[in-house]
């Protein structure tokens, strides 16, 4: 492994602040000592000096070189490795522990919520220190790393025998060994099996495009790509990195900043000499192996230049340490659907609106049996394609699977055995990697291996392009690997490499001779006493061990004398005369012994020296390995999706190059599965038609896009837009999410939930859908909804799918409408896009009969006895109520709410029918106070019924004769 000079650090925040954590390791002072070094005073007799109130921990205080130099030797020593990383808290390895001192204890102390103590002193105050034992070094390591902090880790390169040679006072050698920050893990305790964790370098260019360099190092996945500053935080919002590294100038622009917070990213500022084009293109061709990257793709300059920044920061918090590196992925505008950040929030694609992955659509469909195929999904449900002939083979790889069931059960019960090969091999890579880690590539490798005889068998004449290609690459790996480790390895070996006890006996023939010395030094001198009574006749030899002799041969005295004599003095040496015996050793003796005594220790060296060929075979297999699993993960996928449209009823898609959205019978996957683990009934599907492709030539012309029920099909206009009106509960969001989900699923090579679906690529998807604030910007709900309003019809094409709910909902009642009306209209004459526009705004619907490529639809409802019911279906024409005083009522609304609402609509609706400027209708509405006679107050919503009621209950009309009628009607006026 590389060292890294003492004093090499990361460049630009010179202050020795901890880089993306809420809190400095070694901060700057603060307003108190400031004040106190701008204005000197002279303390008073009761108040101590500044000095002794507020010990100064700072690093250019405790690490000057005078400070230094009356330190301990230890305490020197911790400062000058402190010194050399002041952006990160210090893990100073001592024994059995890591310890923390000065300003990292107090930190370390509050963000783990251990006990902060004391240890000796430096210029004459306390030492601050707190440590976390190394058996639990991870737990506490993942806090710190959660809350955004950096470690540097330092550990003890000698044992402390080896210091003790060069006299009493010397200092084991320590030194960082690695630093380790958010998007630098490698550790399986540390990491989410089922998610990416990348870290990502961010360039802008002269020409305002965004460069984007992403590495998981856990796995060496690598993407890179470039994309205008508009999609920036889309991006930042579907690659989810752990940590971003950006130059100081990119941190301070205010809209990357806004992305980065959007993504709960790690910042991490570098000097702006990382971000070099030349420097990345020759570290990405000496990581990638080449001569020239032409194999790869052509990178911009700006992408170069954010590769070499990424591969630079690995470098150092790796200490020059070489990560696994995959050829890079192309990402960006060209290849996949764009989603910007607030619809991907909106459709609730990896996350729900609460941040948990349960009750999204990837938490939907998910049925991955390994943690890397669980990655692969999430990233392709991120970035759906846009390539019809991409998808149509990956959706062929998804139809063989589902028509070989069998196969697929095989399948997916061997994929249950496969261990994440790529996080193991990155792990022994970076020279962290244990025994697991070997047993993970071996049984990765097998699992492989019989995946392959499982598809063959499955389809003896042929496959699949996307299948065949799996299969292929399952079998990558350099033959002669898998034997190897299955001969090398035990079953199950330890978690420490330290403990030895990996290696299968009869691997390695001088292994097992040391290891049965080891193990079994009683059964070796029992057989050398046996050998050595024959040799010299005295039956009563015995081979016998203490702690100052060792082991040695003892005879009585009186049958000692042959062994004194020629020719056995020879062999047998006299060593010692005791009063009743005699004791000799042989030149064997002696070297058995020896062997013995350093058995244990030789068989420890073989199995490090074994360990170390394996993990060299699996680091120089490395590029072959990658291509198994990731074959393995893409498996996986495939299989999941299987099953997914196997169990659920979901129906292939058709996707090509046409204007085609005609869905049939589409439903809602996260919905409709919620309702049936709630044992809520069926879900209602319901068809969206916003544009079909041209019929063949012999079709009939007369089908319109419409509605299929047990009546037949209704008709409706060609539309390109589709009004979508009806009251609130009915189902609107639900019906406008499932038809862009069910588009990011065709796109990204899955089955749909539908009937039918044929979809003409999508560019874009935008989806507002939903109320919500940012108040930290100062934004209120309707100025959210307005700037994403604006950047959906700033962005869409005639090639996008917009989602659009309850435009103009946040402001006055003419000013919402007018805005929603225009939006309709500049999405219509403009953008062309196809979309759903879904309004309480009665008035739009007449949009239909002016526009040519708009249709009306509203959300079914019954009215029951004053009530509704919602039927959560589609059908064609607009809503002629808006039903918002029934849901009041359902929502629990107090009675007298509900009637007081009553009567206010009905004279506002009396109001809108008459002339403009009339006000009589509202000079009728008294206020709500003096709507009933004073001393009469409204009845409680649960008082039962009124006086007047239960008089008209008594009542038997036609029983009543005119003149009892009469008198009926007066006592009810009475009542009153």
């Amino acid at each position: 492994m590389g060292r890294r000079p003492k004093s090499a650090r990361i460049e630009g925040d010179a202050a020795a602040t901890l880089v993306g954590g809420a809190i400095a390791t070694e901060p700057l002072a603060d307003d108190r000592e400031t004040q106190a070094a701008a204005e000197p005073r002279t303390a008073t007799r009761d108040e101590p000096t500044a000095a002794a109130a507020e010990p100064r921990h700072d690093l250019a205080h405790i690490a000057s070189p005078a400070a230094i130099a009356e330190a301990t030797p230890s305490m020197a020593q911790f400062l000058e490795i402190k010194a050399a990383n002041p952006d990160s808290i210090l893990w100073y390895r001592m024994g059995d522990f890591y310890e923390l001192f000065f300003q990292d204890a107090v930190v370390a102390s509050a963000a783990l919520g251990i006990v902060l103590t004391r240890r000796g002193k430096h210029l004459g105050q306390d030492i601050p220190m707190c440590g976390v034992p190394i058996h639990r070094a991870d737990d506490y390591l993942q806090k710190l790393i959660g809350k955004g902090y950096r470690v540097a880790v330092c550990e003890q390169l000698e044992d402390p025998a080896e210091a003790k040679k060069r006299g009493s006072k010397s200092v084991v050698r320590r030194d960082v060994v690695r630093l380790v920050s958010a998007g630098t893990i490698t550790e399986d305790a540390l990491l989410d099996a089922r998610s990416r964790n990348f870290l990502t370098a961010l360039f802008r260019s002269p020409s305002e495009m965004i460069a984007l360099a992403s590495l998981d190092i856990s796995t060496g996945e690598f993407e890179v790509g470039e994309i205008p500053a508009l999609d920036l935080p889309g991006e930042l919002v579907r690659l989810q990195p752990s940590e971003i590294v950006a130059s100081d100038a990119g941190l301070a622009d205010a809209a990357i900043a806004r992305a980065i917070v959007m993504a709960g990213s790690v910042r991490t500022p570098v000097a702006s000499a990382f971000f070099d084009s030349l420097s990345g293109e020759r570290s990405l061709k000496s990581q990638l192996g080449v001569s020239e990257l032409g194999g790869f793709g052509v990178f911009s300059k700006a992408e170069l230049a954010a590769v070499g920044a990424l591969l630079k920061y690995v470098d150092l918090t790796q200490i020059g340490a070489k990560p696994l590196l995959r050829p890079p992925r192309r990402s960006g505008l060209g290849a996949t659907l764009i989603v910007d950040a607030a619809s991907r929030a909106s459709l609730e694609l990896v996350r729900s609106q609460n941040g948990d992955k349960q009750g999204s659509l990837l938490s939907a469909i998910d049925r991955t049996v390994t943690g890397a195929g669980a990655r692969e999904l999430a990233a392709r449900l991120s970035a759906p394609l846009k390539d019809p002939h991409a998808i149509a083979a990956r959706l062929d790889g998804v139809a063989f699977l589902i028509d070989a069931d069998r196969a697929r059960e095989d399948v997916r019960a061997a994929l249950c055995a496969a261990p994440d090969i790529a996080r193991a091999m990155s792990r022994l890579a970076f020279g962290r990697g244990g025994p697991r880690d070997l047993a993970a590539v071996r049984d990765g490798l097998a699992a492989a291996s019989r995946s392959a005889e499982l598809i063959a068998r499955a389809a003896p004449v042929g496959l699949p392009a996307a299948i065949a290609a799996i299969a292929a690459r399952l079998g990558a790996a350099p033959a002669g690997l898998l034997d190897s480790l299955r001969r090398g390895l035990v079953d199950e070996p330890p978690h420490l490499r330290r403990d030895g006890g990996f290696v299968r006996a009869g691997y390695h023939a001088d292994l097992d001779a040391a290891l049965a010395l080891r193990d079994d030094s009683r059964r070796v001198m029992a057989a050398l006493e046996t050998r050595y009574i024959e040799e010299t006749g005295v039956k009563s030899l015995k081979v016998r061990h203490n702690n100052i002799l060792g082991f040695f041969i003892e005879l009585t005295q009186a049958n000692a004398r042959p062994l004194l004599s020629e020719p056995l003095s020879a062999t047998f040496r006299h060593r010692q005369t005791m009063a009743n015996a005699v004791r000799f050793t042989t030149d064997e003796l002696v070297e058995i012994e020896g062997r013995i005594a350093s058995a244990a220790e030789r068989a420890l060296s073989l199995e490090q020296d074994i360990f170390n060929d394996l993990a060299e075979r699996i680091g120089a297999a490395a590029a072959a390995l990658g291509e198994v699993a990731s074959a393995l993960a893409d498996l996986d996928v495939v299989a999941a999706l299987a099953e997914i449209a196997q169990a659920e009823n979901f129906t292939r898609p058709l996707v090509d190059d046409s204007a085609a959205f005609e869905i049939r019978g589409g439903r809602h996957p996260v919905v409709e599965q919620a309702l049936r683990a709630a044992k809520a009934g069926a879900f209602i599907e319901n068809d969206c038609v916003l544009g079909r492709a041209p019929p063949p030539a012999n079709a009939s012309t007369n089908a319109t896009p419409g509605f299929d029920d047990e009546r037949g099909r209704d008709e409706a206009p060609e539309a390109r837009i589709w009004l979508v009106t009806g009251p609130n509960m009915a189902g609107k969001s639900t019906f406008l999410r499932q038809n862009a989900l069910i588009t990011v699923l065709a796109q990204m090579g899955s089955f749909v939930p539908a009937r039918h679906a044929h979809i003409g690529i999508v560019d874009r998807l935008f989806s507002r859908v939903g109320a919500a604030d940012d108040l930290a910007r100062g934004r209120s709900t309707f100025m959210v909804e307005m700037v994403e309003t604006a950047g959906i019809l700033n962005q869409a094409t005639d090639r996008s799918l917009v989602i659009l709910d309850e435009i103009g909902r946040g402001t006055a009642t003419f000013d919402g409408l007018s805005i929603a009306w225009a939006t309709v209209e500049h999405l219509h004459e403009v953008c062309r896009s196809r979309a759903l526009f879904a309004t309480h705004y009665h008035e739009m619907t007449a949009l239909a009969g002016r526009l040519d490529r708009i249709a009306n639809v509203t959300m079914d409802v019954k009215e029951w006895r004053d009530d509704i019911v919602f039927l959560h279906k589609v059908k064609r024409g607009a809503a002629d109520r808006s039903y918002g005083i029934q849901v009041a009522k359902l929502a629990g609304l107090p009675r007298s709410v509900v009637q007081r609402a009553s009567e206010v609509l009905v004279l506002l609706e009396k109001k809108d029918r008459k002339p403009a400027g009339d006000g009589a209708a509202l000079d009728e509405l008294p206020l709500f106070a003096a709507s009933r006679p004073k001393g009469k107050p409204m009845p409680a919503a649960d008082a039962g019924p009124s006086p007047l009621e239960q008089a008209l209950d008594a009542l038997s009309p036609d029983e009543l004769t005119p003149r009892a009628a009469l008198d009926a009607l007066y006592k009810l006026k009475q009542l009153r």
